[in-house]
């Protein structure tokens, strides 16, 4: 992760000679800078505030509408008369004067969309009174690929405004691909979760069925009470609007898919829940209980003919919500655990310790990962701590953004 950082402080450092070059142009008397120091500081400043300005609409991607909100800013940065963003297709936003030379420039832009290659050249107009006359074409690129272009209009031909307009568009094209990055993890936690709905549905499925199914002929109302209770669970489980959900939510869920269990078990197995009512609203991902309590009741019951007990708490922790899930099955080597958590081996039921440690550490950082004592016969006990609130985590919101 410092390397990241490394990499994005140095596509900032540009941004420092654009603000130097911006002060030079600004520079005013040090009495009317409010204390902020010399000029050159004071353009710096501002450049970089500026810029932390211009980037949140950035990190969702090149549209019509982060474009929109981006390129005043952007402009302000350049000090030019107009400045455009476009797509291979279209301009998506035009600030300042000379909207006029829309469809000339998106003629001019082949080349340079193709190539990759920044472009300068002189524009034609009619009107006298114009002040853009020439056109700075640089192109917006991410891993190689041509996203876009920015475009800064000025009266006359600059190199500097060529240097500077080149220096901000690769600050945009970091912005651009941090975007991605973003898209990509909410890619990979879609597929995380599809993955968990996918180990629910075989196995589970079939043996719930076959418990109801069981049922039908001698006790008809159970049979009903269960295909509710199954019905109501899949309903949860396979739904498609947002990645997070309330506790409240998931422990509903997770009764329903113990009621299914108990059913198909009897009194071999045992459960206890002790949940502190104020702990309920609290938001956490979606299907992140679920999963660790199956592996509860798969390790608590596997290879033995005996009872087996599973207690599942959730308290108030001040400013978080501590849910524990204990079993007194076979557990398992740390060893084995360590490996499956690392990804390096996935025996059945492993895709949902680690899937759900992953996704715990995405969301809330990596000091908020499942935290997991075992041992060999001795059970196993999950903790997971969930923070009260969170930026961005809410129960209908999406996958919040690092």
């Amino acid at each position: 992760m410092s390397g990241f950082l490394a990499g994005v402080f140095v596509a900032v450092l540009p941004l420092l000679a654009a603000g130097f070059w911006l002060g030079r142009r600004t520079a005013r008397p040090r009495n009317s800078l409010g204390g902020l120091g010399t000029p050159v500081e004071h353009a710096t400043f501002q450049t970089l505030h500026t810029a932390t300005l211009a980037a949140p609409p950035l990190r969702a991607g090149l549209t019509e509408e982060t474009a929109r909100r981006s390129a005043k800013r952007l402009r302000t940065l350049l000090g030019t008369d107009a400045l455009c963003l476009t797509d291979h297709e279209s301009v998506l936003a035009w600030e300042g004067v000379g909207e006029h030379h829309r469809a000339e420039i998106m003629e001019r832009l082949g080349g340079p969309l193709e190539t990759g290659r920044g472009e300068a050249f002189r524009l034609t107009c009619d009107i006298i009174d114009c002040p853009v006359r020439w056109a700075v074409v640089a192109p917006l690129t991410v891993d190689d690929r041509v996203h876009g272009a920015l475009v800064a209009c000025a009266p006359r031909e600059s190199a500097v405004l060529v240097r500077a307009a080149g220096e901000v568009a690769r600050w945009v094209s970091v912005q651009l691909e941090l975007a991605d990055l973003d898209q990509s993890r909410t890619r990979l936690i879609e597929a995380e979760i599809k993955a968990l709905r996918a180990q629910i549905s075989p196995h589970f499925i079939f043996n719930s069925l076959a418990v109801i199914a069981s049922f039908v002929r001698t006790d008809p109302e159970r049979a009903r009470e269960l295909l509710l209770e199954f019905a109501d669970f899949t309903r949860y489980s396979f739904r498609r609007h947002g990645d997070f959900t309330t506790l409240a939510d998931e422990l509903h869920a997770i009764d329903h898919y113990l009621a299914l269990v108990r059913a198909r078990f009897g009194d071999r197995l045992s459960v206890t829940l002790q949940i502190a009512p104020e702990v309920l609203p609290v938001t956490l991902p979606f299907l992140c209980l679920q999963p660790l309590v199956e592996n509860a009741v798969k390790h608590g019951l596997e290879g033995r003919t005996d009872k087996s007990h599973i207690s599942i708490t959730a308290q108030d922790a001040g400013a978080e919500a501590l849910v524990v899930i204990e079993d007194d099955g076979v557990g398992m080597e740390p060893e084995v655990l360590r490996r499956i958590l690392a990804g390096e081996s996935s025996p059945s039921g492993g895709i949902g310790l680690s899937n759900v440690d992953e996704r715990l550490r995405q969301v809330y950082g990596d000091d908020r990962g499942l935290v997991i004592e075992t041992a060999v016969g001795a059970g196993m006990k999950i903790t997971a701590r969930l923070p009260k609130y969170q930026p961005g985590v809410h129960p209908d919101g999406g996958i919040p953004r690092a």
